[in-house]
């Protein structure tokens, strides 16, 4: 398998002209060298925090608040997917999963609803499909030992110690959500010891500082966050401290394009093209335990290409910033994620 034209190698993103080449799903060179090709070769993305299961739901709810939105056990997303068929529930998965695909996203974190059941509802949607996903069960232990790891929902809601507990004693991933709706549950969530925190809105310096101490990797959404009225997460100071991912959360409120959360993100914050980008991809990856999300020699050759003869992107002086900023996923010309 060879990629030709404009790569942005390494976790620098720097930009070289020439040839990406793959065997067996893995990338064993970058040839520098002229090609006629307008390309521009990108990792695929990794979506740090997604809800997928609502994609039966997309744009119900308007006007609720987050707690009529989402909140455990009743909130109107909740008694949707209680009142789902798993048929459905698979079907609109599987359509979501597959717009991600099209979109250059090559992995995904999911914080999976609806116990054991609701984790074999996302296996069998993810049957054949070379999207990776680290699925995340919720509300048991036995969904937790089901899945990859465990998603909470948040300190507030339940004290979660013995699913923490399981999970460490598992050997899986244990992710909660923190500083959301306020501050409250920010403190208790860092007390869980968790693998990461999702969210942080409202994180103050004390907040800030516990998490540089405990070196506890961060997921942000702001269009989540900036769609249900929360506010913005204090991403510059994040990125200062810890590792910094990018997520879409629940695709009820937002489409899972990688692309408009980065541009949103740019957009909102100091950081620059390739710190965004950076969150979109390689330290989504780190914070999943994932082997992908950069474009190096003994990689997996988990890759998309975007068309730079677009009528969006000709003429593009600086492909780094052309991806974050103005890329969409008409853009995307070829998807390469190998089944390594």
């Amino acid at each position: 398998m060879i990629l030709e034209g404009t790569i942005l190698r390494g976790r620098d993103f720097d930009p070289v002209e020439g040839r990406v080449v793959a065997e067996d799903g893995e990338i064993t060179g970058i040839e520098e060298t002229a090609v006629d090709s307008d390309a521009i070769v990108c990792p695929a993305f990794v979506n740090a925090h997604t809800h997928i299961g609502d994609s039966i739901a997309k744009e119900a709810g308007e006007g609720l608040t987050l707690e009529e939105l989402v909140a455990p056990p009743d909130g109107l997303k909740h008694r949707l997917l209680r009142a789902a068929s798993t048929e459905e529930l698979v079907a609109g998965m599987r359509r979501t999963i597959s717009f991600m695909e099209g979109a250059g996203t090559g992995a995904f974190v999911e914080f999976r609803e609806g116990g054991v059941d609701g984790v074999r509802a996302i296996d069998t949607a993810l049957a054949d499909s070379p999207v990776r996903s680290v699925v995340l069960g919720r509300e048991t232990v036995a969904a937790m030992e089901q899945a990859d790891g465990f998603g909470a929902s948040g300190a507030n809601d339940d004290e979660f110690g013995a699913e923490r507990r399981a999970t460490r004693q598992a050997g899986k991933l244990f992710g909660i959500h923190a500083g959301e709706v306020d501050a409250s549950d920010i403190n208790p969530a860092l007390d869980l010891d968790p693998d990461f925190l999702v969210h942080m809105v409202h994180a103050a310096d004390i907040h800030l500082d516990r998490v540089a101490d405990s070196d506890v990797p961060v997921v942000v959404c702001p269009r989540s966050n900036l769609s249900t009225g929360v506010g913005r997460p204090p991403i510059e100071a994040l990125a200062e401290r810890t590792t910094v991912a990018l997520g879409t959360d629940n695709v009820m409120l937002n489409s899972p394009s990688m692309f408009r959360e980065m541009a949103v993100t740019e957009m909102i914050s100091d950081l620059s093209a390739r710190e965004v980008l950076r969150m979109a991809t390689v330290n989504g990856a780190e914070i999943a335990g994932l082997d992908c999300g950069v474009i190096e020699p003994g990689r997996p050759a988990r890759l998309f290409s975007l068309d730079g003869d677009t009528d969006n992107l000709a003429g593009a002086q600086n492909p780094v910033r052309a991806l974050v900023r103005r890329a969409g996923v008409d853009d995307v010309d070829r998807v390469v994620l190998p089944d390594t």
